[in-house]
């Protein structure tokens, strides 16, 4: 991104700040405060830039300092956005001029624009800026926060699975989407599969089905009032991805539900209030040049470049899913955003590429009788349809000797290591590859999925067996997140899944291909 861009953006996030040369008076009474419930978030980190996230109850403004020490000995001090109305009283700010692969430390508090002086207590986060040389990175990735109806439990401790991802001290983190479960309300209490009592917080969003923008928002809401959560959020920066559960079960352009849940039937509707509040509410940041776009990529260096795709936006409706022809029908990822990856891709200097997939690839996951949610068609011949797509895809890295792309993904609420080899596949023009998948990260358990054929996976592990029980209660042994560790004396990934306690349960390491 050169300077322009970087400025468009923080104009439209309405970050222009101004430098302050003392910090602010700051008064003593706690009951007349602006309060911050939902913490601060980190994401979309650049080299030299961040973008912060974070909330006020009232009109305030943003004051914020950073330092390289905690002791902020040589503090930068910014006047930043305003929390208004119109966005539920969130902000994100664009912090810039950082030191590439420097540890940051920042302090936010909010100005009541009512009563000026009047100050929040501060909050501080911490992480750190992408280098612009090659060296040692670790990143997570998982998915499916907090679904089928196991809410907040704090006798259980909260979604701990957070604090175990926080501990392991990652540069940043994917959040392979359902961020919320915008279609699953939470009720006080629910019957675990041990038969023990799940006693869950509560809130008026989250007694329905959401509708409406504050309903929606209000999952996001009830979502921080984690405490792992919000110590996660800053301290590691996140890459946001979103898939369905944003909106509701299985969703697509064009649909009309059929559900005595909604009095609202207009998927488009529901699906831009859910993306508005994806934005409020998560440190993603704004494309100048199209506002509502989700896929990107992002540089670690020399080490990784990640490709964060959006499959829920550009897709057809969900259908059998055999299609010969490409087509609006057979689309998943759409024309532009694969030529975007394909491109991309190409034009990397990373040693490793790593393709942040909303769905995997392979595995059936139907939508009704017929019908198909993901790329695969449970056909297990050549490429119909969706899967269309990605032969399309994997023939073009091939063609261009593009090596090392690895596929991270969840969706499925277990975790898998598919390996990919044209030797077992019906499609066979194409590179060998790994996928991984993570998950959940507090939702129910299910699976294991079957496995489509047609570009050869193998299922080398999985943290289930067929015939495991279904919706599971989001235990820390039930709970996964995948880790990947890049080498830069061997340029080698090592690739883990780890529980919601933090135990390592299978790794593999992939040297690279020169």
């Amino acid at each position: 991104m050169n300077r322009r861009t970087l400025l468009q953006t923080a104009t439209v996030l309405g970050g222009h700040w101004a430098l302050t040369r003392q910090a602010p008076a700051v008064i003593t009474r706690d009951e007349a405060r602006p309060q911050l419930p939902s913490g601060l978030q980190l994401g979309d980190p650049l080299s030299n830039q961040m973008l912060l996230w974070s909330r006020t109850d009232r009109p305030a403004r943003l004051h914020l300092e950073w330092d390289t020490s905690d002791k902020f000995t040589n503090p930068r001090r910014l006047v930043g956005p305003t929390a208004l109305e119109h966005t539920d009283h969130t902000v994100h700010a664009e912090l810039l001029g950082l030191p590439a692969g420097e540890t940051i430390v920042c302090r936010a508090r909010f100005e009541d624009l009512r009563f000026p002086g009047r100050f929040s207590e501060p909050l501080t986060a911490r992480f750190k800026t992408p280098p612009t040389t090659k060296r040692n990175i670790r990143f997570l990735w998982s998915g499916d926060t907090l679904g089928q109806g196991w809410g907040i439990d704090l006798s259980r401790g909260g979604m701990r699975v957070y604090e175990a991802m926080r501990r392991q001290t990652p540069d940043f983190f994917i959040h392979s989407g359902d961020l919320i479960y915008a279609d699953g309300p939470v009720p006080a209490e629910q019957k675990a599969s041990d038969g023990t009592l799940w006693r869950s917080l509560t809130t008026e969003a989250k007694s329905k089905v959401a509708e409406t923008l504050d309903e929606f928002r209000g999952n996001y809401r009830y979502n921080l009032m984690d405490e792992n959560l919000r110590r996660f959020n800053a301290e590691v920066p996140q890459l946001i991805q979103w898939d369905d559960h944003e909106t509701r079960n299985n969703w697509y352009p064009g649909q009309v539900l059929e559900d005595a849940r909604y009095k609202e039937t207009s998927v488009n509707l529901l699906s831009a209030r859910a993306k508005q509040a994806v934005f409020d509410y998560t440190p993603l940041r704004r494309n100048p040049l199209d506002p509502d776009r989700v896929y990107r990529s992002y540089r670690y260096g020399l080490s990784v470049e990640v490709f964060l795709l959006d499959e829920r936006s550009y897709r057809g409706a969900n259908s059998p899913n055999r299609q010969t022809t490409d087509s609006p029908e057979a689309a998943f990822l759409g024309t532009a955003q694969l030529e975007w990856l394909m491109q991309r891709l190409k034009a990397s200097k990373a040693v490793w590429k790593i393709i942040a997939s909303d769905m995997p690839l392979s595995l059936v996951v139907g939508d009704g009788p017929q019908n198909f949610e993901a790329f695969a068609n449970d056909e297990n011949g050549v490429p119909l349809g969706r899967e269309r797509e990605v032969a399309r895809l994997l023939k073009f890295l091939k063609d261009n000797r593009i090596h090392n792309t690895i596929w991270v993904t969840a969706d499925v609420h277990y975790a898998a290591a598919h390996h990919y080899d044209p030797k077992r596949a019906q499609f066979t023009d194409f590179l060998p590859f790994w996928e991984f998948v993570a998950g959940p990260l507090h939702a129910g358990g299910f699976g294991p999925n079957k496995l489509d054929a047609t570009f050869g996976p193998e299922q080398v592990f999985a943290t289930v067996k067929q015939g495991a029980p279904s919706n599971r209660p989001p235990l820390p042994e039930y709970c996964w997140f995948g880790q990947v560790d890049f080498d830069s004396k061997t340029d080698a990934l090592t690739v883990g899944i780890l529980d919601g306690n933090g135990k390592t349960l299978y790794s593999v390491v992939l040297p690279p291909t020169r």
